[in-house]
C-alpha cells in the first residue's frame, strides 16, 4: 500500500493490518485451535472417528470433514480476502462466527464425555468468547475493515 493511503488511514484512527494474520482475533484463534488440536490427540480410541473429527472438523453441509476449530482461522483468512465487497466479507464472518460457537458446543461435550477436564475445558472455551466478540463487533461494523 502506498504511503499516501497509509496516511490517510492513520489519520481516519484507522489501524493498519497487513494480512488476517495481524489481527489479534486470528492469532487467538489460531493458538487456541492448536491447542484443542494437541489436547484431542489424547482422546480415547473410539472417539478417533466421532469426537475428535467433530472437534477438529465441521462444515455445515458435512459436519465430519471439514475442519472445525481451524475453520474459524480459515474462515477469517477469506473473509479478509473478501473485504472489496461488504456483503461477502460479512458472510464469511458469519461462517467464521458459527464455526467459533459450534466449537464450543463441542468442547462442552468433550467435557462432559470426561476427554478434557472442566479446567482444560474452560482453557479452550473462553478464548472462543474473545474470539467470538470480535467477530461481532467487525460484523457490526464492517465499513471499518473494508478497502476502500
Amino acid at each position: 500500500m502506498e504511503r499516501s493511503k497509509l496516511k490517510k488511514m492513520e489519520e481516519k484512527g484507522k489501524k493498519y493490518f497487513r494480512t488476517h494474520e495481524d489481527l489479534a482475533i486470528y492469532q487467538l484463534a489460531f493458538e487456541t485451535a492448536m491447542q484443542v488440536f494437541e489436547y484431542s490427540k489424547k482422546f480415547p480410541v473410539e472417539e478417533k472417528y466421532s469426537l475428535t473429527d467433530q472437534i477438529r472438523r465441521s462444515d455445515a453441509r458435512r459436519l465430519a470433514t471439514a475442519l472445525l476449530s481451524r475453520s474459524v482461522c480459515a474462515n477469517m483468512a477469506e473473509a479478509w480476502r473478501k473485504r472489496r465487497y461488504k456483503a461477502a466479507f460479512v458472510a464469511k464472518l458469519n461462517d467464521c462466527e458459527a464455526e467459533a460457537a459450534e466449537t464450543q458446543v463441542w468442547l462442552k461435550f468433550a467435557v462432559k464425555c470426561q476427554y478434557l477436564t472442566v479446567e482444560q475445558g474452560r482453557e479452550l472455551y473462553a478464548p472462543y468468547n474473545q474470539v467470538l466478540s470480535g467477530l461481532v463487533k467487525m460484523i457490526t461494523h464492517p465499513d471499518d475493515w473494508l478497502l476502500d
